[in-house]
């Protein structure tokens, strides 16, 4: 099957607060498994349409979720709009959910996403284990400092884009070329988790107890040359689920046919479907 005649279907997602999005479908779970992907910081969900195509195309139905304040969002982050990761995790990614259960009730529902998505799935896997079956991360890891090969740079990014968020009253991601316009509270809970290493945010509090005792499968696929997502920022999102049972895979550019990178892979993302399928075959 040619994935990319597979089309998306979208469906309205109102959140706790009234906050809408649409939620864009792709395929049916003729293996009787889903994945609900959840993008990276500042992506929109139409750019992994090709990877929700290829997921399709092998069987697997992909739900793609809209990050508040990016794309199909009716939020937009400013100095009379912010939120933060309570947010995120408990108005958006429940409602997400409830409407892709409606269209698949009878289908085991697995937690995927791409760099920060991929750590909140982590998160919310942790608070909600018996409403996901599993968790797939793709270039994804804990964004601690010193994890990095560059660790000052990227621990003082930690402290000055907060700081940055605050004077704006946004963060201004699409100007500076990191991430999205994203709103102050949401980059202060990330920037945290950088400073400390630890997963905490305003109104939830502490969230790794919840990790800790997550006893799922957890899939981890690495991009070989991602300096976003290195292999000791990988094992300390890890670390953080020490129950889970994690199969790891390396992807190289001779595999991806080209870069192995944060975001290349996503311009040809047919072997990191094909690692996602086979591992899902098994689980």
């Amino acid at each position: 099957m040619d994935s990319t005649s597979i089309e998306a279907r979208t469906v309205g997602v109102t959140a706790a607060d009234g906050a809408t999005s649409e939620l864009m479908l792709v395929g049916a779970p003729v293996a009787g498994r889903w994945v609900y992907w959840l993008p990276a910081m500042g992506v929109p969900a139409r750019s992994y349409l090709p990877l929700a195509q290829a997921l399709a195309a092998r069987g697997i139905a992909v739900a793609l979720h809209e990050w508040r304040g990016i794309g199909s969002s009716d939020r937009r982050a400013g100095r009379r709009r912010n939120w933060g990761y309570h947010a995120l995790l408990h108005d958006d990614l429940p409602a997400g959910l409830a409407a892709a259960r409606t269209v698949w009730p009878e289908a085991a529902g697995y937690l995927g996403g791409h760099s920060l998505g991929g750590q909140l799935a982590g998160v919310f896997a942790g608070s909600h284990p018996m409403g996901v079956a599993g968790v797939v991360l793709v270039a994804s890891g804990a964004p601690y400092w010193k994890r990095f090969r560059h660790a000052w740079p990227i621990g003082a990014a930690y402290v000055a884009a907060p700081m940055l968020a605050r004077l704006l009253g946004y963060f201004p991601g699409r100007r500076i070329g990191f991430g999205g316009n994203e709103a102050r509270g949401v980059i202060r809970d990330w920037a945290r988790s950088g400073r400390t290493g630890r997963y905490a945010a305003a109104g939830m509090g502490d969230l790794e107890a919840g990790m800790a005792a997550f006893a799922g499968p957890v899939l981890a696929v690495r991009l070989r040359d991602d300096w976003l997502g290195p292999a000791a920022s990988l094992d300390w999102l890890l670390g953080k689920l020490p129950r889970a049972d994690v199969t790891r895979e390396v992807l190289t550019p001779d595999e991806l046919g080209g870069p192995a990178d944060h975001f290349g892979w996503m311009k040809a993302p047919g072997p990191v479907a094909a690692r996602i399928a086979h591992w899902l075959a098994r689980h």
